[in-house]
């Protein structure tokens, strides 16, 4: 009984075997005539027609006996495109009705990577960096209609069109506003001491409203140090000095460059020589060392601060806009510290005992004039043991005249307290006192007086001269500073003389800034190449105590900077002088006294969020891209709510503009906006 079951469970078995083999057979060939076709995967081949596989789970796609044969994929995937099929199989079935493919998306644009931090929250080494030289925009100016819409060469702002900036006039290619005012010039009451050189700024409503447009031929500016030696005749497009001062050694035209071989009216044998007799002469002034920050008054095309540099003595060279009216705009291209500036019947714009060394060669300046009112300017910002240079025909010529002037010299800086310490040839040196004995020794009634204690030393926009001398701090401030380079990270005495508004005490408040800016700039080098982009004038337009400038330094990059204190804010440029560095006060609602084409950075920390209270921000915008070289670059580093304008102001001046997280990531409340200079040139 138990052997018939079994038999008969067999016999079942086998029968449904059959019956699905000849199932599978019939719907095998239906499929395979139809048109729908099959495509199957398998992981081996057939070993007579190709090799083995290299590894036991390798995967191969078998052939298909109809891979000759065309057929719709998706349509059997979705089923979307097919036609009823006929009831009957046949060998040709109708054509499928499908709709054409759809066209392939478009490729996406590469992303440009702009923030310091990738979506992972780690710092990035791949950004667009600038290279080489700049980019030239052509016709800049066409187009230029405010219309909403579409069409026009505007800068699309919510959903309208802001009108470009215009090119100003070839005229004003080295326009300097507040030193070019012709209207205001010529109402002035006085020419006699000067007036004409100091700042005389346009009306409100009257003020750059284009763009500066360079020389024609301008060049990417040669590269420091070689740009100390040689610049191209085409950026300073100006003989007259060459052919004035050529036979003194200043400046000499050798094919499409100006030269500068390193002299003066004075030292026609060459600075480095000049500079070696007088440290020979008073080898207490240690270039580099006890002399780190110096002025030159009636600089020349500023050889004396360019061969300075290289002894670690920056040199603020300052010359008026004069007959000679291309100076300063030389020292500038040459990549040398300098300012548009005149001493005449205001204060210079640098807070008292700023420098250490203070010189004259032949400045054409009468220092005897008024009482010595211009003596004693120098006074003022001669710091406490500093030395007064002055290299003039009154000190080695015996002409009835010039005795006259030397006695007449003599006798002022007797009563200044200034000590001859040397005069040998043409050079005499003078040494300021260290405090006020000598000051209150005086007998009564000497002339000039002191300062009144109320009078701020440090107070100097449009401050007028005042025929007195300043007082030196009783605490020692300014006079006990530390050699070069450890002042520059050394918290300064006078620090505890600024006014500042904080619960930190001020050496803390030092020593944070100077981290802060040190780690920022580190990353700026590793992240933005800053060492790649060949930066030598560089502008801090918002300075605080001098940290981003002394980071430069650290990071090792061979630029020098002008640390600027705005009025608006705490006057911190005394603990910036302490420090080693150079630093000017202004007003940014005011255009700034230098030349165009001047600067190869400008940086601005917190700047526009403050100023905007007072003025306009495109003011500023257009103050910078007329100070700024063309491929130069603006890194404003600013409040989210001041960056949609701030873009906006910098496209319609044709900047290539970024905006870019700061390291504290995508929701911090400052970015960092990035703008690019372009050359731009006008219709032809």
């Amino acid at each position: 009984m138990k052997g018939d079951v079994f038999k008969s469970t067999t016999l079942l078995k086998i029968l449904g075997f059959v019956l699905l083999s000849i199932a599978f057979f019939y719907f095998g060939k239906h499929y395979s005539d139809g048109s729908q076709q099959l495509v199957f995967f398998n992981s081996r081949q057939d070993s007579s027609t190709t090799p083995k596989p290299t590894t036991p789970n390798s995967q191969f796609v078998a052939i298909s006996p109809n891979s000759n044969k065309s057929f719709d994929l998706s349509s059997l995937i979705n089923d979307t495109n097919v036609a009823e099929k006929p009831l009957k199989n046949t060998i040709h079935p109708p054509p499928l009705l499908t709709s054409p493919p759809p066209p392939p998306p478009p490729p996406k644009e590469p992303v440009e990577k702009m923030g310091l931090l990738d979506e992972n929250g780690v710092m990035k080494d791949d950004f667009r960096v600038g290279g080489d030289g700049f980019e030239v925009v052509e016709n800049w100016g066409v187009g230029n209609e405010t219309e909403e819409g579409g069409g026009g060469g505007g800068v699309v702002v919510k959903g309208f069109r802001v009108k470009k900036y215009g090119l100003c006039s070839d005229s004003m290619r080295e326009y300097i506003p507040c030193l070019d005012n012709v209207e205001a010039i010529s109402k002035l009451k006085s020419v006699e001491r000067g007036e004409k050189f100091e700042r005389h700024c346009p009306e409100k409503g009257k003020g750059l409203n284009c763009l500066v447009p360079p020389p024609k031929g301008y060049q990417t500016p040669i590269p420091w140090p070689k740009s100390r030696d040689e610049v191209w005749f085409s950026n300073v497009p100006h003989a007259r000095l060459a052919e004035d001062k050529g036979g003194q050694n200043w400046i000499s035209i050798d094919k499409d460059k100006f030269k500068f071989p390193g002299g003066g009216t004075q030292f026609i044998h060459g600075a480095n020589q000049y500079l070696d007799q007088i440290e020979k002469m008073l080898p207490e002034i240690a270039f580099g060392r006890h002399v780190r920050v110096a002025l030159d008054i009636g600089c020349g095309v500023a050889s004396f601060g360019a061969y300075l540099l290289s002894r670690n003595v920056l040199t603020l060279s300052v010359a008026p806009k004069d007959v000679h009216e291309n100076q300063i705009q030389f020292a500038l291209e040459r990549g040398v510290p300098a300012m548009v500036a005149a001493i005449a019947t205001h204060r210079l714009l640098y807070p008292s005992q700023a420098f250490e060394l203070i010189h004259c060669s032949r400045c054409r300046v009468n220092w005897t004039r008024d009482d010595g009112i211009l003596l004693l300017e120098v006074n003022r910002l001669l710091r406490a043991g500093g030395y007064f240079v002055w290299a003039a025909q009154p000190v080695y010529k015996h002409e009835a005249v010039l005795e006259e002037q030397w006695e007449e010299m003599v006798n002022l800086t007797t009563r200044l307290c200034w000590n001859l310490v040397k005069k040998e040839g043409y050079i005499a040196i003078w040494q300021k006192p260290l405090n006020n004995s000598c000051y209150l020794s005086r007998e009564e009634g000497a002339q000039p007086p002191l300062c009144d204690l109320h009078d701020d030393p440090d107070d100097v926009w449009y401050v007028d001269l005042k025929a007195c001398i300043t007082r030196l701090p009783e605490e020692g401030y300014g006079a006990n500073i530390t050699t070069w380079p450890s002042r520059l990270q050394y918290p300064p005495d006078r620090l505890q003389s600024i006014q500042v508004d904080s619960f930190m005490s001020r050496k803390e408040l030092f020593r944070a800034e100077s981290k802060f800016w040190n780690e920022i700039i580190g990353s700026y080098v590793r992240a933005w190449h800053w060492k790649k982009l060949k930066l030598r004038n560089v502008m801090d337009m918002r300075a605080g105590f001098g940290g981003f400038a002394a980071a430069l330094i650290e990071n090792q990059l061979d630029c020098w900077v002008l640390n600027v204190v705005p009025v608006s804010g705490h006057n911190t440029l005394p603990v910036i002088f302490d420090r080693g560095l150079l630093g000017v006060m202004h007003d940014w609602c005011e255009p700034f006294d230098t030349y165009p084409r001047t600067y190869d950075l400008l940086h601005a920390n917190g700047l526009f969020s403050i100023e905007q209270k007072r003025c306009n921000m495109s003011t500023i915008m257009l103050e910078m891209d007329r100070i700024l070289r063309p491929g130069g670059h603006a890194y404003i580093r600013d409040s989210v709510a001041v960056m949609d304008e701030l873009q906006d102001i910098g496209k319609a001046m044709g900047w290539h503009v970024t905006v870019r997280d700061t390291s504290e990531g995508p929701h911090a409340s400052y970015k960092i906006l990035v703008g690019d200079k372009h050359l731009l040139r006008g219709k032809r």
